[in-house]
């Protein structure tokens, strides 16, 4: 039963976006002014980008659910991006709310919204994609209710669970 709830997030996903074409790399800065680069994780990682803003009390809300989850898998070659989509009047705010909500995956500044182009032109908030270890994107998904988190989770843990991309 649990294997059909997690495919039907994943149908649902898929028919909501750009399911099932490959990833498109970018680099970001984070907080830090480190260069992240998606190609970093693609091949090895399950990776969860999640396209937020401050001013979006859904995109609040679903973070902290998106940290409990990173802390639970990171070890098993899970990665949360987290992908400002603040602009100037709001992007000072990114920081304080980082910290204050306790996020330890990686926040980045997409200021020339390089990953927002190829990965959510319709600047949705919040805006989740799901990419396997090959770098399949297999879900993109916009908004968030509470409970969408556990779909999320279930489908991440069946990922971390099947087979290592080939050569």
């Amino acid at each position: 039963m649990r294997t059909s709830a997690a495919l039907l997030f994943l149908l649902a996903g898929c028919a909501t976006g750009s399911g099932g074409g490959r990833a498109r790399d970018f680099s970001l800065r984070d907080m830090n002014g480190k260069t992240v680069r998606l190609s970093d994780h693609l091949g090895k990682d399950v990776v969860v980008m999640s396209f937020w803003a401050t001013w979006c009390a859904p995109c609040v809300a679903e973070l902290p659910h998106l940290e409990k989850m990173y802390q639970a898998h990171r070890a098993k070659g899970f990665v949360v991006l987290a992908i400002s989509m603040d602009g100037p009047e709001t992007v000072a705010e990114v920081e304080p709310t980082a910290r204050r909500l306790g996020l330890t995956f990686p926040v980045l500044f997409d200021s020339e919204t390089r990953a927002v182009a190829s990965h959510n032109p319709h600047r949705d908030a919040p805006f989740t994609v799901v990419i396997d270890r090959g770098g399949k994107m297999v879900t993109s998904k916009p908004g968030y209710s509470p409970g969408d988190e556990v779909e999320l989770e279930k489908q991440v843990v069946a990922l971390l669970a099947g087979p290592a991309p080939g050569p």
